[in-house]
């Protein structure tokens, strides 16, 4: 078998030991949006509350749709530029080492990488009720 035979055969291997297809692979590095969660516990004290810790890494020129949190969204820009529009709202724009904190009560906004050119990572801190998604798609 050739050294190429070889190689597809072993990425074929992998594919099929973890599950992951070839294309599915390639969708997952072209999310325009990544969130991992670093962290996920209940709030001592208050029922069905729950903080999660997770960083999101925006693509350039990516944008987030319309979306809400079931509860206090605190965020932390760890590099580049997030653009957050609230609903009704004048675009807020955080730089690296910028906070902010989006509540319930300022509802529906959308996010997006401020630059085309440079990614940007943000670091969240979400107190939500417990079981809810991290965000929900506005109707």
């Amino acid at each position: 078998m050739s050294s190429i035979g070889t190689i597809i055969g072993s990425l074929a291997v992998l594919f099929i030991i973890f599950g992951e297809s070839p294309a599915r692979i390639a969708a997952a590095q072209d999310q325009p949006i990544k969130r991992t969660e670093l962290h996920r516990s209940d709030l001592a004290d208050i029922v069905g509350k729950e903080a999660v810790i997770y960083i999101a890494d925006v693509m350039p020129g990516a944008q987030g749709g319309r979306h809400t949190h079931y509860g206090d969204e605190y965020v932390y820009v760890l590099e580049g530029t997030l653009v957050v529009t609230p609903d009704g709202q004048q675009p807020i724009t955080l730089k690296k080492g910028d906070v902010a904190h989006i509540a319930p009560k300022d509802g529906i906004h959308a996010a997006k990488n401020g630059s085309n050119s440079e990614p940007a990572k943000v670091l969240v801190f979400l107190v939500a009720e417990k079981g809810k998604p991290l965000a929900e798609p506005a109707k």
